[in-house]
């Protein structure tokens, strides 16, 4: 019996790992040891809720937004679209015009960007806010990108996120798709139910459906 392959597409979360510039970085370290006596290795972790792969709750960039724990886990299971924008440094409509979004409510852009989980990018690709109504027109609820944000990350504005959010899009942000071939897969990227928490780190994993042989 052939069993499906389960595509790992998060970021390993290791101490010498990139942050956001000014936020705090993440830190594993062992509170107890069994080498030092104790009956069990108990770790504990420090880091930003955005830190590695992550999803944001509107609560991140709106005041009256949800919280992580209010958003249904359904919107980080099901089928989504890899789609391949890399031949750009700017996404815009004009650009997402060219693919097919039938029957699809999740994208995910592999972009431009290299992935390095230990670099933070000084720019990234940019992602013009007139998406956000171009996929709503689709249907799309879910937006993931290969990058640690949808806005640059020195915007003041963050117009995109709010693009986004007032077409009810929410979004998934440093996934690793370099190796990702474009076509459909089944997603889960389940953020933890952090009760008041503006975002959550996941373990983004893509399995391979029938109908990518299909694709170019």
């Amino acid at each position: 019996m052939k069993h499906s392959q389960w595509i790992d597409i998060s970021q390993p979360l290791t101490n010498d790992m990139a942050h956001f510039p000014g936020d705090s970085p993440y830190n594993y370290s062992l509170t107890y040891a069994k080498k030092d006596g104790g009956p069990a290795n108990v770790g504990q972790m420090t880091a930003s809720l955005h830190t590695g792969t992550h999803v944001d709750a509107p609560f991140h960039y709106d005041s009256e937004g949800e919280t992580i724990e209010q958003l249904p886990p359904d919107l980080y299971i099901g089928q989504a679209k890899v789609i391949d924008v890399s031949h750009t440094e700017t996404i815009t409509a004009d650009v997402l015009s060219s693919f097919d979004f039938e029957g699809i409510s999740r994208v995910l852009l592999h972009t431009s960007l290299p992935n390095n989980p230990k670099h933070f990018p000084e720019e990234i690709p940019e992602l013009n806010p007139d998406i956000a109504d171009f996929l709503h027109v689709k249907g799309i609820k879910l937006l993931g990108v290969d990058m640690p944000s949808v806005d640059a990350p020195d915007s003041k504005e963050l117009a995109t996120h709010h693009a986004l959010h007032a077409n009810g899009i929410y979004i998934l942000e440093n996934l690793m798709l370099d190796g990702v071939h474009p076509g459909t897969y089944e997603l889960i990227a389940l953020p933890l139910a952090l009760h008041g928490a503006d975002g959550s780190p996941v373990r983004a994993v893509l399995k391979p459906l029938e109908e990518n042989r299909n694709e170019d």
